[in-house]
This record gives C-alpha cells, structure tokens and sequence, in this order.
C-alpha cells in the first residue's frame, strides 16, 4: 500500500492511497465468483457464466462493492500509517480500478487542531444566591389543589378566569383552514397562560354551545413555525364549562398528598424540592456561561466537516421534533440553507468546546472509571425507575456505549472546571413571567 499526503488546508490532509494488483485481483475474483453462483442468466446454467459475460453486465456493480470492502478494509491503517489525527469520517473524492490492476482512492480528512490551552482553571462565574420564597410554595400548593380537585360543569354561567373550557377550534390563515391548528375537545385552563393571554381572554364571557372567533397576532419568533408571523383567525365552539371544586389547605389535605404529618411538613418538602430543583437549573446554566468563556478565551480553527455535522444533527433534532407534530420543514415553511446559517454559531461553538474539553482531560489527566459508569447506569435507572440490569442491556451495543460514555467523560471534566471556577455571589433576581403565546396543540 502507497499512501501520499498532502496539505489541503492547516486542518484537511488529502490522503491519496494506491493499493497494488496483489491485494486488488483475489478481492475482484472473489466478487466475481459469489456473483456467479447467485445469478441466473438466459441461456447459461447457473454457476456456468463465463467472466467476460459477467464482466459485461455486472462490471459497474462488482467494482463498487470491491471498492467498499478495499476501502474500508485499508482506510485505518492508512491514517495510522501516515500518522493522520482524524476527527470525522472522511470525503471519498475519487476512486479507479487503474489499467495495471492497482486501485487508487484519494480521501480528504479533516484533522486535529493543534492549539495552546490557556486560561481554563480559576475562570470567574457570577452566581446567584439561590432562595425559596413563600410565594413560591403557595403557588406550588395552589397547583397540588388544582390536580386533585374534582371538576364540575358550570351549567348556568359564561367563562371566568379559573374555569376549565371544553372547545372546538379552527385556525385559519389567509381565509384557508390551517390542517395542523384543529383541536375537538380541546381543555383549556383559562388565565393560565398556556395558550397565550390573547387567546384565553376572548374566550371569557362565552357560554356552553355558544361560538366565538377571534384574530390572533404571532410574532416572528413564535415557538410553532406553522403560526411564527401569521394572523390567525381562530373559530371555536364551546362545548362545555368546568370548574375545579378546591379541598381546604390544611393537614387532612397534606396527608392526602402523601406521607405528610401536617401541612408545614408539606411546604417544607416542597421548599426542599424546589431548592434542589433550582440548585440543577443553576448548575446548568453556570456551566453554558462557563463554556461561553472558555471558548471565548481561545481562538483556533475547527474543522468545517466537522461543524457541518453538528449542524446536521441539530436538523434532523428539528426534523424528528417536527415529525411528531406530523410536520415537515416544507410543511412548517422552513427553509433548510437558512436553517444551517441559523445553526452555525451554535454548532462552531459545540465543536470548539469540545476539543477544549479533550485538551483539559488530557493535562489534568481526567479518565473515565469503572465506577463512573456504573454511577451513569444508576442515574438512568432512578430517572426511568427500570432495573440497573436493563439499563446495562440497552447500552449493550458499542454504537450506543461509546456516546454514553463520552457523555459521561464530558459531564466528569465540566465538573472538575466548575469545582476550579471562582465563583462570585451575586443578589438573587427575582424572575419576572414571560408571556409568550405557547404552541396550540396540534390534532
């Protein structure tokens, strides 16, 4: 085997490889004979085709598949041999059968960047002092009262504020009825929000059976792509009206709820709840700032193949999203070339963390043990309340073990940065409600 190398860019070798005629020949022949003993042709027995003829109508096939099996069979040991450091599958830009039995392949490969890790340990990261307040809990009980309250109809009065509406509804954009924005039977807690203030508060004053329409105004940047933008004219129907019959806030109430000797023990458990709840977000949120710097801090080069597989991930993330809404990206009125722009940032900055990641394990010499895993296993079983053993099973396959356990690697370093962070303890704020018209659902 000949390999050749040359620079294409500081971080894409094309590799040319030339495999002689002693490797190329038995793996040719070998195609031709499992050929032969599989087709049937007009006027030769089976097994009985002479080459030529086989040559003649199978060519183009047999020399694909030979090339496949040569090039995956000597593509690993050709980067080993030319000392390549490879981060991503590579471009196959040309392949030959040569007249003098050789066979040649040139792959483009997207390497390594080589870069100085400089700041990464006593990075400075504001963090809030994390409190539950009372109004928190109460609002938490009032949400407790509510999914244990019975519901009733209300048979003699229009919508409030706190009433449960049973409708039929229709979007139309346009004029012409929107498929994906129908909903029968459709429960809506009126002044929650859910839907969008807008929407709810022309349903109040609406009575059982009675019909109502209504224009809707989405911004631009609207969480559902089929209404982002769109005036919508929605046409409902009531079909009835709940209300929610409240048990009184008190002990017979939290021991209803659970193993809970009284009411303060209830608000107790659930301000402890909340804290570690809190606790988690903050967690994640001081780590994205944490990578935010960090990648800020260092300027180097990433492989452009490599960014443009992280951007197909996150679309086909969309895609999956959109497919159980029974969407496309057509459908939804996404356009793909704007959508890889939009995901570029995004996506530069996950493989440049990445690699940043890499360059910290490597120098604090951070490995995943034994116990990691087994601590990882433990997670996912709490979280799906499923047997460790059945964990283990699902991870039984190296495609699905290695991203596990990168995952892992990555989560154990992350920490290590955090525990080496300085941290500076800023006043709590308070966090305001956003009112962002929320996805209507979809039937």
């Amino acid at each position: 085997m000949q390999i050749n190398v040359e620079d294409v860019s500081p971080l894409t070798r094309k590799m040319t490889v030339t495999l002689p005629e002693a490797q190329v020949a038995p793996e040719i022949e070998s195609a031709y004979r499992k050929l032969n003993s599989e087709v049937s042709l007009k006027g030769f027995r089976k097994g009985k085709v002479p080459r030529q003829v086989l040559e003649r109508n199978y060519r183009q096939q047999v020399e694909y598949e030979v090339a496949e099996k040569l090039i995956q069979g000597t593509y690993f040991d050709a980067l080993e041999q030319s000392k390549i450091d490879a981060v991503v599958h590579p471009d196959i830009r040309a392949q030959k059968f040569a007249t003098d039995g050789t066979f040649v392949y040139i792959a483009e490969v997207d390497v390594r960047p080589q870069f100085e890790l400089t700041e990464y340990k006593g990075l400075e990261v504001e963090r809030a002092a994390l409190e539950v307040t009372d109004e928190e809990v109460a609002l938490e009980l009032e949400a407790l009262r509510k999914q244990r309250a019975p519901l009733q109809s209300v048979e003699d009065r229009a919508i409030e504020r706190g009433h449960l509406a049973v409708i039929d509804f229709q979007g139309y954009h346009n004029g012409n009825p929107l498929k994906q924005v129908v909903g029968e039977n459709y429960s809506i807690e009126v002044g929650s929000g859910q839907y969008g203030k807008e929407f709810e508060e022309k349903l109040l004053g609406l009575r059982k059976d009675e019909e109502g329409s209504q224009e809707t105004d989405f911004p631009v940047n609207f969480a559902n792509p089929i209404l982002a933008g769109k005036k919508v004219e929605f046409k409902i129907k009531v079909k009835d009206v709940k209300e929610r019959l409240l048990a009184d806030l008190d002990d017979e109430f939290a021991k209803e709820i659970g193993d809970f000797a009284s009411l303060e023990a209830l608000k107790a458990h659930i301000c402890e709840q909340k804290l570690q709840s809190k606790n988690a977000a903050q967690r994640g949120d001081l780590i994205d700032r944490l990578m935010k710097t960090l990648v800020e801090k260092h300027d180097f080069e990433i492989p452009p193949r490599l960014v443009a597989y992280e951007i197909e991930a996150m679309i086909k993330e969309l895609e999956s999203n959109l497919e159980r809404q029974e969407m496309t990206l057509e459908s939804a009125g996404i356009n793909k070339d704007a959508l890889i722009e939009q995901y570029k940032p995004a996506a530069q900055a996950r493989v440049k963390g990445d690699f940043l990641l890499k360059k910290v394990a490597e120098i604090e010499g951070i490995k995943l043990e034994n116990e990691d895993i087994a601590q990882g296993f433990k997670r996912i079983s709490e979280q799906y309340n499923m047997p460790v053993s059945e964990v283990k099973k699902y991870f039984s396959s190296r495609d699905d073990l290695l991203p596990f356990m990168a995952e892992l690697l990555n989560e154990k370093i992350l920490s290590f940065l955090l525990e080496a962070a300085i941290m500076k303890i800023v006043p709590t704020v308070a966090q305001g409600v956003i009112d962002s018209n929320e996805d209507v659902v979809h039937k």
